[in-house]
């Protein structure tokens, strides 16, 4: 089958590799559509998976073309959704129902090979099946908005707050559509890149800026989650939180970025700092959610290419070209 391989730092390509084979309990899944995101640039710094080279895309859904000999609850031709999370069910973490801090955490995608290919391997517990109505090229949305589930679940809404989301790229998005839902005040989106900032305003957010200076808010805003990863948003960030407001780090940084923050501030003003890490008791949910039309996948996916152009997706997901791109196996 073709895939696309991460073959060192820096270097990846498309070439040929063996057919997956599943085990008792895996099935194969002919890939329809895989998501690009900023784990995938991670990946290609040499950062998270432990070895190379590994065939990336942990953003997938398909068609089901094999089973493993156990497997009863899903059948050839049934089409899933994969959640790509791959727990050991061992260490304290994972007995405790925090699976996402695994001791031994892997992902498809990330440790194991992935989605950005033909064919890939999942676990019969990770597929999700998909009713009829939904478009399997649209499902690779699914575990994105189960990140996003998951970063809701650590904010434990509260009603009427007014929320700051730095980024509008597909998590910023996807955090601007769920804050909506879950009684937010108003959701200020901010961006420095004008395209994307458009589509927050098509969305619906309250106000949209380049930058928190540009906007009224005296007091702070009750939740602040930067979607971004970058230091600068970070910093920024952290100071414009509200008295006994939350800052959520929900972008993924490079290891090596940090902040300062203020102790005293935190401690005076009981400011809560916390992260939410990948997905966790969350993509049935967004499995469900994206059934019932709470993302348009019109607006969500800009890009769809040809697998064989994985290279060039990279590239303009690096320049911060459209939002989600996509490519089709």
């Amino acid at each position: 089958m073709r895939a696309a391989i991460v073959e060192a730092p820096g270097k990846v390509s498309v070439t040929t590799v063996p057919d997956p084979t599943p085990g008792p309990r895996d099935v194969v899944v002919s890939v329809a559509s895989c998501g690009l995101c900023g784990t995938d640039l991670h990946i290609l710094q040499g950062e998270f998976a432990p070895t190379l080279p590994i065939v990336p895309g942990h953003e997938f859904a398909g068609e089901i073309v094999g089973t493993g000999r156990d497997v009863t609850e899903l059948a050839v031709g049934d089409r899933v959704a994969v959640d790509p999370s791959l727990h050991c069910h061992e260490c304290r973490y994972c007995r405790v129902g925090r699976g996402n801090l695994c001791e031994r955490w892997a992902a498809i995608g990330v440790t194991v090979p992935g989605g950005a290919a033909e064919y890939a391997v999942a676990p019969v517990a990770n597929c999700v099946k998909l009713p009829d109505h939904i478009d399997v090229k649209d499902a690779a949305l699914v575990e994105p908005l189960s990140c996003a589930v998951r970063g809701y679940d650590v904010l434990s809404g509260t009603l009427g707050a007014e929320v700051l989301i730095y980024g509008s790229g597909t998590m910023g998005l996807m955090m601007l559509e769920l804050a909506k839902r879950t009684g937010a005040a108003s959701v200020d989106v901010l961006d420095v890149n004008p395209d994307r900032l458009g589509t927050a305003g098509l969305l619906g957010c309250s106000r949209s800026a380049a930058g928190a200076e540009e906007l009224e808010q005296p007091g702070g805003w009750d939740v602040v989650i930067d979607a971004t990863g970058n230091a600068g948003a970070i910093q920024d960030g952290l100071g414009r939180v509200a008295k006994g407001g939350t800052f959520l780090q929900f972008g993924v940084a490079d290891y090596a970025t940090t902040a300062v923050i203020e102790p005293y501030r935190i401690y005076n003003q009981e400011i809560t700092i916390t992260g939410s890490m990948a997905v966790l008791h969350s993509y049935e949910r967004a499995a469900a959610l994206f059934a019932s039309g709470v993302l348009d996948p019109s607006v969500f996916i800009s890009d769809r290419l040809p697998l064989e152009q994985y290279p060039q997706a990279i590239d303009r997901f690096k320049a911060g070209i459209g939002r989600k791109i996509v490519v089709e196996p």
